[in-house]
């Protein structure tokens, strides 16, 4: 019986009673498109309801210290005044938040007052103060007196280590442990009399099965039945005689009491555990008649909720919606047809009377004219409620938006969710989902003084977990007050939240005719020919379809709808040949200083940074100007720039400066002049987002915040960056639609490698012929010479003397395996050819090309093999061996692997023909693997098509059933691939509809980031790196270290600098951040319910080889994203810096004593290795010196790295970013290696500036004491064959399979006008690389001269295209001759000099 009963408190205590941590981004007030009602009668107590309401305070000096709280218990400690003779006993509470700190105090000052039999002392923690060393001492020391203790929530692993820590010790004195749900280490304290839960968690059994299937097959109403279990189970108990039952009984009836959360439910806890299980008040009660347990005051377990109804809840819509329309309303002066808001609400903030904050949203929604339905769940699946009280009795959805200010993803708590059953209840509720956030952790004060804004913990559990349901604008609503721990509503957040909610709903509601739209385009790096900048999308075609797809859904786009996309270019640009700042851009409207002023509250906020408006940026000295142009209700804008790309100064500024008056004009337009009803940023990426201010919650100071305001904002990303997407997410408030990026084909050979391949052909076939043979090897020889690969192979031979005749046929045969190998990869290296066009889906070639990519994947937790490890199996190879060897050069098994490849693509083009129409594109899947026709084939004696073009590919003996799965999951993708939801996910979006959740990532790797058009989220950031990630961490890091001792004579590197970013880890689920532990000897460890949040040391004897020391550089983006990941890293390194180890086996430690010795700190504090930006600013600003060309030297540039990267993440001190420049020099300064990564073939090193403004090859070298430049390589797991290769040989295969790559080339041009600015782009970036790590070779700038400036019919192309980008690449050619990266002959510089000229007049109209 007792086993059973342990089994349904699990379910109980682990699935349904997470009591929710709460958090939300900041508001702002907005004009309600309603009249404001007249206040009800009912509602005069309505702003003081006599409750007290937060403003935004401003930030106070200092902070604390670099905790995230500096409160502590004292202001929850109780004692009795006067016990007058009464037995005293005292008791210890742990929550995670404190809105039980009002009830508990409270409850105890009634006994106090009132008892007879008993007083109580009690002192209460938040969880968050045992992080520092003072708060757990005295936690320790209230522990060791206490009788007894009281946990809730305790689901943050490293202080539940502590939890554990301290009371552990004290479980067998204490009369009493009672820990609600927790992490299962603290729940097995549990302890009232013989009842305990100590193997809770740590066996299986059937019944523990069966209870989470129910729970997953039932959903909410598996949870609503545990709920009434739990109320009538103390009354079964009741009558069972056996003496556990009895102490059963109790733990139940204290935990309903304690759900109750009153403050006379608690005292009748607190009465019934004192009379019953403590020792002292057990004897003084001997011969006195006990007091009979009240029996505990619930609530409904599910409800409609209002502050001010005659009854406290409404168990049903129709007893509610009598009430409210009949009474309410019209005494409030509320339209019946008025907007609805659904709002989802915590039970244990109304049980404790702890609801100001939701009042306050209440009475300000109201107040505006809108109507509400607030509903709760006992517990924290909130599917059952939402589908019960969200619709009428016809089905029919009744709110307009929805907001959640639980903080909680809407089916489970912190420690158990169902995102699928969320997504498909939110989608038939089909309304926008907006998920609000309480501070849990933090003060205010503590809040708005903080860089980094909201605590990590919440930001994993109560913005990234909601982002996976869906949810949208985690604003900052309330907080908690620091004496009493009740919750108070911030007065501006809540208005900003009823505005944006209220504007969310006026979308469903407003006809599509009235609705106005704001496109927003970027223009990076600033110049007219960038105009319409975003990763890897047609920008301006897109457009054109975006507004088609308006105009069919009865849109007013004006003139538009019979523009072709270069009418909508020219109207915009008015002259493309412009510069930006010329008054030829066209100007949409001119905004006089003083209307500026009035409608930009923060303008003055700004001159410290610009001075005085207008300023010098978009701006013609009297006004600022809006560039862009109206279509009808369709508003075209450019975004400005920073503004601060051509100042050497502002680049080196630590922290990124503020807007400028022309940036915070152009919003104000949108918001305040044009009227937008909701602005769509228009691809990856633009300003906004990255504007200073908190890293996660903003506050109303926080510029994304300001400038974006009240207004819907709709964002299109690509979905291969869903990091940068979430936080445009989290800091911009927008929903994000996803677009595909192009599909990755074989880059393909030209030239002289396309020689080269046809050479060592005719060499195999005549590779014996002693007269044929040798020659052919000869011309192998020279041409590979010709095309630079002598800087790949270090051993190929030299031209003059080599002769294939003077040596054996093994040896010719390695020196051709080896050229070919080169060849290989060049070849079949991944690019994605030309740029995307929102809303049309990929030919059949096109899927082609993905899918071959996917499938040569392995995926063994869907147990598919790849096509590759199939087809060399049934030649009895393994395809690892085949890809060492290959690598190795060894002729034969590099032709094998061409051969396996072939056969692949082969095999995956006959699937997708089966589908594809006479357009050639694939319109309906067919299902090749239907039961009748597979019967019928197999009678036949029919294989499949997929697998008949791998016979004929050269492999007979492949084995079809081995295919099938594999086969069956390319069909399943194949209908993802061409499915498209871009265009009518904006038009959903638009229609204030719920727009799906899809994760973001490399479409290769995780198939479920397609269909496009979904609302993008990260991963939950607690579940990485994964064991997958970890074992593929360690083969890339033991490469790493086999090829560094092969060049060093056996040595090990003490030091390597990593830079980690955010997209690689959420792609490649954490395989960089487990490569960062695998060096140092680091495991990470998931804790009991399967978080990484710990870590341990490998031991020596294990590890096999020294600790290597590491510095990490993490991206702005990384931080925001990855705090808690940053949090484990430090504890790592530090671990390994503090292990009793000799130096020469643990060089960071070795390192670490060196350093704190030589500036006089701990070992400790001299580990510090993890570093990244300033809070709210992003990047080294290296990429952007070297796209705008302002920047003077080298020096320039590794200051700029050094000053804005050198803020440290301390876990001793997590709630801050502290500058420790000195530190990070330090760690630099030791560093022999570089080390990035590339995860997939869409972004590599020239296509963005990201990867090296963060490369800090020459920073180090600078700093070195012997001025050594460190070595520098990149990782490279785009492909199931990982390679770890020099950084420069990776910008050869780069340069060579784009830049120079006619196909490549080719792609882009056919986009036109944006194509030529890409090819431009890929230029820039490689002289990036020549600034800040020197690893380029001469021959890549003079290989593309020749391709772009000699060929006259090409430099005519790009000059026609666009000439500013064509200008562009001239200057950028010429700039890297005169900073010494490209040495050429006179007549190559004569050439630039004159094509300068001529791209100048062009522009300039002459």
């Amino acid at each position: 019986f007792m086993k059973i009963l342990s089994l349904l408190a699990l379910p109980l205590l682990a699935h349904g009673f997470l009591k929710p941590i709460s958090l939300v981004p900041n508001a702002a007030k907005f004009t309600s498109p309603m009249s404001a009602p007249k206040v009800p009668k009912q509602m005069s107590i309505q702003n003081g309801w006599g409750l007290q309401v937060a403003t935004d305070p401003t930030a106070s000096e200092g902070g604390p210290m670099g905790a995230f709280t500096a409160t502590n218990a004292e202001s929850r400690r109780i004692v009795p005044d006067d016990a007058d003779g009464r037995p005293t006993y005292k008791i210890v509470y742990v929550v995670l938040e404190s809105q039980y700190q009002s009830s508990m105090t409270a409850a105890v000052k009634r006994i106090n007052a009132g008892s007879k039999n008993m007083a109580i002392e009690c002192v209460g923690y938040l969880l968050e103060e045992l992080r520092s060393a003072e708060g757990m001492a005295k936690f320790k020391e209230d522990v060791d007196d206490a009788n007894v203790f009281i946990g809730s929530l305790i689901f943050v692993q490293e202080l539940a280590e502590k939890v554990v820590e301290v009371v552990e010790p004290q479980r067998d004195r204490l009369d009493a442990v009672l820990v609600f749900p927790s992490m299962p280490e603290v729940m097995r304290m549990n302890k009232v009399g013989q009842f305990t839960m100590k193997n809770l968690g740590q066996s299986k059994s059937v019944m523990g099965d069966f209870m989470k299937k129910k729970k997953k097959d039932d959903g909410s109403s598996f949870e609503e039945g545990m709920l009434k279990l739990l109320r009538t189970l103390p009354k079964v108990l009741k009558f069972l005689p056996s003496d556990k039952a009895a102490d059963a009984r109790t733990f139940m009836m204290s935990f309903q009491y304690w759900l109750g959360g009153s403050p006379e439910n608690l005292e009748s806890m607190m009465l019934m555990l004192g009379q019953d299980y403590v020792e002292e008040v057990k004897k003084n009660m001997a011969g006195k008649d006990r007091v009979e347990a009240e029996d505990p005051v619930l609530l409904p377990d599910k409800a409609i909720w209002h502050p001010v109804a005659p009854d406290i809840v409404f168990e049903t819509p129709q007893s509610y919606f009598d009430w409210y329309n009949k009474d309410f309303c019209p005494d409030a002066g509320i339209s019946t047809d008025s907007p609805v808001i659904g709002i989802i609400l915590q039970k244990s903030h109304i049980n404790t009377k702890d609801d100001t904050h939701y009042v306050s949203l209440i009475s300000e929604l109201e107040s505006r004219g809108a109507r509400v339905v607030c509903i709760y769940s006992g517990g924290l699946d909130f599917s059952g409620p939402v589908e019960e009280y969200f619709y009428d009795a016809a089905g029919n959805t009744i709110v307009d938006s929805v907001i959640n200010l639980t903080g909680f993803a809407l089916v489970g708590g912190p420690a158990s969710q169902d995102h699928a059953k969320a997504v498909e209840v939110l989608q038939r509720l089909n309304r926008p989902y907006m998920c609000a956030v309480p501070l849990v952790f933090q003060s205010f004060e503590e809040w708005q003084s903080s860089e980094l804004g909201l605590h990590p913990i919440q930001v994993a559990l109560q913005v990234s977990l909601p982002e996976i349901d869906g949810a949208i604008e985690p604003i900052i609503y309330a907080g908690r007050e620091g004496n009493t721990g009740r919750s108070v509503p911030l007065a501006d957040r809540v208005s900003l939240l009823a505005d944006r909610a209220l504007k969310w709903s006026d979308l469903r509601i407003k006809k599509n005719a009235e609705k106005k739209l704001a496109i927003t385009i970027f223009s990076f790096p600033p110049d007219k020919g960038n105009v319409g900048t975003a990763a890897y999308l047609d920008v301006f075609n897109s457009i054109n379809a975006v507004m088609k797809e308006l105009k069919g859904k009865g849109y007013d786009i004006g003139e538009a709808a019979n523009m072709s996309t270069e009418d909508i270019i020219d109207s915009i640009l008015n002259d493309k040949e412009a510069r930006v700042n010329s008054p030829e851009l066209n100007v949409a409207y001119r905004m006089s200083v003083d209307e500026y002023q009035e409608l930009t509250p923060y303008a003055q906020d700004l001159e410290e940074n610009w001075g005085a408006p207008p300023g010098n940026l978009n701006s013609d000295g009297q006004n600022l100007l809006i560039y862009g142009k109206e279509f009808g209700n369709v508003f075209i804008g450019v975004q400005p720039s920073f503004g601060y790309e051509g100042d050497p100064m502002r680049l080196l500024f630590a922290k990124s400066a503020s807007p400028h008056h022309g940036f915070a004009a152009y919003y104000t337009y949108l918001e305040k002049i044009f009227g937008a009803n909701a602005v769509l940023h228009f691809g990856t990426h633009g300003s906004l987002e990255f504007m200073p201010g908190k890293q996660v919650g903003m506050s109303g100071t926080c510029y994304p915040d300001r400038l974006i305001h009240s207004l819907p904002n709709l964002y299109y990303y690509a979905a291969n960056n869903p990091s940068e997407a979430t936080i445009a997410k989290r800091r911009s408030y927008s929903a994000t639609i996803s677009y595909l990026t192009p599909p990755a084909e074989n880059a393909g050979l030209y030239k002289g490698l396309k020689e080269l391949k046809e050479l060592i052909s005719s060499y195999q076939g005549l590779r014996e012929n002693e007269g044929r043979g040798p020659a052919i090897l000869n011309s192998i020889v020279s041409t590979a010479w010709t095309c630079n690969l002598d800087k790949d192979i270090t051993d190929l031979p030299p031209t003059d003397t080599f002769d294939g005749k003077a040596i054996s046929f093994e040896e010719r045969d390695d020196i051709v395996g080896k050229v070919y190998q080169r060849i290989m990869e060049i070849e079949s290296r991944l690019l994605p050819c030309g740029l995307h066009t929102v809303g049309v889906p990929p030919t059949a070639e096109e899927s082609i090309a993905t899918l071959v990519n996917i499938a040569q994947l392995d995926r063994p937790e869907e147990k598919i093999e790849s096509i590759n490890r199939v087809i060399a199996s049934s030649v009895g190879k393994n395809i690892d061996d085949i890809y060492r060897e290959a690598n190795n050069g060894k002729l034969e098994f590099v032709e094998l692997n061409q051969q396996i490849t072939e056969a692949s693509r082969a095999a995956t083009r006959a699937l997708v023909m089966q589908s594809t129409d006479s357009d050639g594109r694939v319109k309906e899947v067919k299902n090749v693997f239907d039961e009748l026709g597979g019967m019928f084939g197999k009678m036949m004696g029919q294989s499949k098509p997929w697998t008949e073009a791998i016979k004929k590919a050269g492999f007979p003996d492949v084995e079809e059933e081995r295919l099938e799965p594999l086969f069956k999951y390319l069909e399943f993708c194949l209908k993802q691939i061409v499915a498209d939801n871009e265009l009518g996910a904006l038009t959903d979006a638009l229609d204030g509809k719920y727009i799906r959740p899809a994760p973001g990532g490399d479409p290769i790797r995780n198939p479920d980031v397609l269909p496009t058009g979904g609302n993008m989220h990260s991963l939950d950031p607690q579940s990485i790196p994964t064991t997958a990630a970890v074992e593929c961490a360690e083969r890339v890091c033991n490469k790493l270290l086999e090829r560094l001792q092969a060049d060093n004579d056996g040595a090990y590197p003490e030091s390597v600098a990593f830079t980690l970013w955010g997209t690689d880890n959420i792609k490649t689920y954490g395989e960089s951040l487990a490569q960062v532990l695998a060096l140092a000897g680091v495991r990470p460890v998931a804790d009991s319910i399967g978080r990484v949040n710990k870590v341990e040391l490998i031991p020596l004897e294990e590890l096999g080889r020294p600790r290597i020391d590491v510095v990490v550089s993490c991206s702005g983006v990384f931080r925001d994203l990855f705090i808690n990941q940053m949090n484990l890293l430090d504890r790592g390194i530090k671990l390994a810096a503090e292990a009793d180890e000799p130096d020469e086996m643990n060089f960071v430690r070795k390192h670490a004593k060196e350093q704190a010795k030589e500036m006089d700190v701990s070992v400790r504090e001299a580990a510090c290795r993890v570093f990244s930006n300033s809070a709210g600013s992003y990047s080294a600003n290296v990429g952007i010196a070297i796209e705008n060309g302002g920047w003077e030297s080298e020096e320039q540039l590794q200051n700029q790295f050094l000053e804005r990267k050198g803020f440290a993440f301390n876990a001793d001190k997590p709630g801050m970013m502290e500058q420790q420049a000195d530190m990070f020099k330090a760690a630099l300064k030791t560093v022999d290696v570089t080390f990035q990564n590339l995860d997939s073939s869409e972004i590599s090193l020239t296509d963005v500036s990201h990867y090296y403004d963060s490369d800090p090859t020459k920073v180090v070298q600078g700093l070195r004491d012997d001025k050594r430049k460190p070595m520098s390589f990149m990782a490279d797991t785009t492909t199931a064959n990982a390679q770890v290769r020099t950084l420069s040989e990776t910008v050869r295969l780069d340069a060579r399979t784009k830049l120079l790559n006619p196909k490549f080339i080719e792609g882009m041009l056919a986009t036109g006008y944006e194509g030529t600015r890409e090819i431009t782009k890929r230029l820039r970036n490689t002289l990036g690389w020549s600034a800040t790590a020197g690893e380029v070779d001469n021959f890549v700038y003079e290989d593309a001269n020749d391709t772009f400036i000699k060929d006259e019919e090409m430099q005519r192309r790009l000059l026609e295209t666009n000439p500013n980008a064509f200008r562009d690449m001239v200057t950028t050619f010429l700039e890297a001759n005169g900073r010494g990266y490209w040495d050429t002959d006179e007549d190559n510089i004569e050439k630039l000099q004159e094509l300068y000229q001529e791209a100048e007049d062009r522009i300039e109209g002459v």
